[in-house]
């Protein structure tokens, strides 16, 4: 008796740890499963982060009893239950899951728990169509890369725009001191004739 309650507390001491590091919870009904079908199963949630725990329902509702962003839980802790334990990626989970489903036809999905919400179905149905974590860093990643381009496209057209400004001011400077080379030519030209007008008028006889 003393193992079997010791075994227990280690049960949900491994839940309350799990739970601590997961983002989502799914409940399903898993009987009728076969144990090479429920291997199948954990193979398929694996490269999402996902664990699949097959445990009883007075197991996991001790284990969440103290934490109230779980207690939505406790509505689906009904029958042989399986959990489905999200860390991160819950769009490729619930897809994982979903294609199980497809093959198998013997689970149904009860519902689960995000963030403190108790969801249906259609709600973690709507979190399956979502894009996955692999899909959304591919997204980033187009869109820096597109950020990039326009940077490096900008960076090339700074020295031929610069040039066209340095050469627009270059010819401003220059007819600028064509206009003043003219004038000072014109005010040399208008001095000199005055002087000669002098000239005469002082050398005509009176």
């Amino acid at each position: 008796m003393g193992r079997t309650l010791e075994n227990k507390k280690e049960i949900v001491a491994d839940l309350k740890e799990t739970l601590s590091e997961s983002t989502l919870a799914l409940v399903i009904e898993y009987q009728g499963l076969t144990v090479a079908e429920i291997t199948d199963l954990r193979r398929r949630l694996r490269p999402s982060g996902t664990v699949c725990k097959v445990t009883k329902n007075t197991l996991m509702g001790i284990a969440i009893q103290d934490q109230e962003q779980w207690q939505p839980l406790t509505e689906l802790l009904t029958g042989a239950s399986a959990f489905l334990l999200v860390k991160e990626d819950f769009s490729s989970a619930i897809k994982a899951y979903q294609d199980f489903q497809k093959v198998t036809k013997k689970t149904e999905l009860r519902g689960g728990v995000m963030e403190g919400r108790l969801l249906k179905e259609p709600d973690v149905k709507a979190l399956g169509d979502l894009p996955s974590k692999e899909q959304l860093m591919g997204q980033i990643a187009g869109a820096i890369n597109a950020l990039a381009t326009k940077i490096a496209v900008g960076i090339n057209e700074v020295p031929s725009s610069l040039a066209r400004a340095l050469q627009a001011v270059a010819e401003q400077e220059q007819g600028s001191s064509t206009e003043s080379a003219a004038e000072q030519e014109q005010s040399s030209t208008e001095n000199t004739a005055e002087q000669e007008q002098g000239s005469s008028t002082e050398s005509a006889p009176e």
